[in-house]
């Protein structure tokens, strides 16, 4: 299943923002131009600001649903907030001064902060850590374009606040187009270790011997390590977020977006969520308090800011229908 929808991405680069034309029905390459320089208005009316003042959006405590904060939580006046950092605009990145944490999840994790009235501790971590901080009891919440899966459920509980929109980045040109298992069939592709896009792509893989083609040659990366191996070669296809994989893809010029799936799979539409261990009773605080900023705005004002804004929900979920066990 390709996922209709039109996303328009702005984001930058250090030197100039560039603005993406997003991805429509399945398949259709990312398409960027050249934008204003950061800190002026791009021609979507959205303005690039890439310095460590961001001016955030804020909004006030709603006690009622602060008083849903575990009392622990509550008495130590602070959310500890894991999340996986990198160059992974406009999801979470660090500013041009290299050490202020930006993007889509910080702003987002800050307004559930204001409105439980708790002050939002940063933890940036590598991906795999952020779940072995949640099972310790070290962070009290994962926001890092976490996908709701049934495996994860077993161990975690979930407050939805944003589709989740897998892509499938190329070098440009190449003519490929992805829609489903049997055009990655015997093909190289990259992707994260621990991720639903390894998921997706062990299944494909599977689904394709049992069809008599080639399985996909699966190949793991972190972070940006898989830059290099798309530009020299070593893979054909790195499968990701849509969000970073588009911005990866108007900042080089090289690469283009080849194709987009729900990161829920065929049968479930993908949701990221908010991510704490399970009955630690932090989950209906923290959809309560996603619930209230889609309700004032300022969840719709974040989004917009960093061009996700097609990515919205309607209203928070908790638990729902994940990504299916393989």
């Amino acid at each position: 299943m390709s996922l209709p929808r039109r996303a328009l991405v702005t984001a930058a680069a250090l030197t100039a923002a560039l603005v993406l034309a997003g991805c429509g029905s399945g398949a259709t390459g990312a398409a960027g131009e050249l934008a204003p320089a950061k800190g002026s208005t791009a021609p979507d009316g959205t303005v690039v600001n890439l310095s460590p003042n961001q001016e955030r959006v804020t909004t006030p405590k709603v006690d009622a649903i602060a008083a849903l904060v575990p009392e622990e939580i509550r008495r130590k006046g602070t959310l500890s907030v894991v999340d996986s950092i990198g160059s992974t605009p406009p999801l979470d990145f660090y500013a041009d001064d290299d050490k202020t944490i930006i993007g889509v999840e910080p702003d987002l994790a800050l307004l559930i902060g204001n409105v439980l009235g708790l002050k939002v501790e940063f933890n940036p971590v590598s991906w795999e850590n952020i779940f072995v901080g949640l099972d310790s009891g070290k962070y009290d919440v994962g926001l890092s374009n976490i996908t709701v899966t049934e495996a994860r459920k077993e161990k975690y509980d979930f407050a939805t606040y944003r589709l989740d929109v897998l892509g499938f980045e190329a070098k440009k040109g190449g003519g490929l187009k992805v829609t489903g298992p049997r055009d990655l069939a015997g093909k190289t592709v990259g992707v994260a270790t621990g991720t639903n896009q390894e998921k997706l792509l062990v299944s494909w893989s599977e689904e394709n011997v049992r069809n008599g083609l080639k399985p996909i040659d699966i190949k793991y990366f972190q972070g940006t390590e898989y830059y290099l191996a798309l530009s020299s070669g070593r893979i054909e296809v790195y499968t990701g977020p849509n969000p970073s994989l588009a911005f990866h893809a108007v900042q080089t010029g090289e690469t283009e977006v080849v194709g987009t799936y729900s990161g829920g799979g065929a049968d479930v539409l993908g949701k990221i969520a908010a991510t704490t261990r399970k009955d630690n009773g932090l989950v209906k605080a923290l959809n309560g308090a996603i619930d209230e900023v889609i309700r004032n705005g300022t969840y719709g004002q974040v989004l917009k800011r960093w061009g996700l804004d097609n990515e919205a929900v309607k209203s928070s979920e908790i638990n729902p229908p994940g990504l299916p066990k393989p």
